[in-house]
């Protein structure tokens, strides 16, 4: 690893601890407005998809599951996100809210059983994100991988808070670049 690597990796690492920390900082109340606001421009900016991977709020991401229900009612199948084995793709397991939730290795609610299914779209939380369409995960590089690896590849759309963008996220190669964004400003098709 060059110096200059080394710099990358302790920024980024500063930037995921300082970007958790601008979330953690919003009020209950505006947490919930901003929320709203990001599910009601998923609703009017994105084609409804087939099916969708949505992930469960973590770390005072925004909380974007209120999209699922006026979806549902048009078809559309939820799944959530499954950590099948360090270091690999993703799975997604068909979920509703009948279905039984365990939390997972990192605490997060995730099926402990029902089919697998490969989503269309996928609603990315975005730690810290920059306008060119990368996004900073928490650095266990899940979602790159799971998105290189899907073919095709489904539709990326993160989804975040206007306090976690950057200037760039510095992206590296392994990053995958978003397709959409959606934050409470509105929602725009990256290019």
């Amino acid at each position: 690893m060059t110096h200059l690597d080394e710099d990358n990796t302790a920024w980024r690492q500063a930037m995921r601890r300082e970007m958790v920390a601008r979330r953690a900082a919003l009020a209950a109340a505006v947490h919930a407005e901003v929320s709203a606001q990001i599910v009601a421009h998923l609703l009017v900016s994105l084609p409804r998809p087939a099916c969708v991977a949505v992930c469960w709020p973590i770390k005072h991401e925004p909380d974007v599951r209120a999209v699922l229900a006026p979806w549902a009612r048009a078809g559309t199948l939820a799944a959530l996100p499954v950590v099948v084995e360090a270091a690999q793709p993703l799975a997604f397991r068909a979920w509703t809210a009948e279905t039984t939730l365990q939390p997972d290795r990192y605490g997060i609610p995730t099926p402990i059983d029902g089919p697998f299914v490969i989503p269309d779209l996928i609603l990315l939380p975005l730690n810290g994100f920059d306008a060119a369409g990368y996004r900073l995960g928490y650095g266990g590089g899940f979602f790159d991988r799971t998105l290189a690896a899907l073919s095709p590849r489904p539709l990326a759309v993160g989804v975040g808070f206007e306090i976690n963008r950057l200037p760039s996220i510095r992206p590296e190669a392994h990053d995958q670049r978003l397709d959409w964004l959606v934050t409470e400003a509105g929602a725009v098709r990256i290019a």
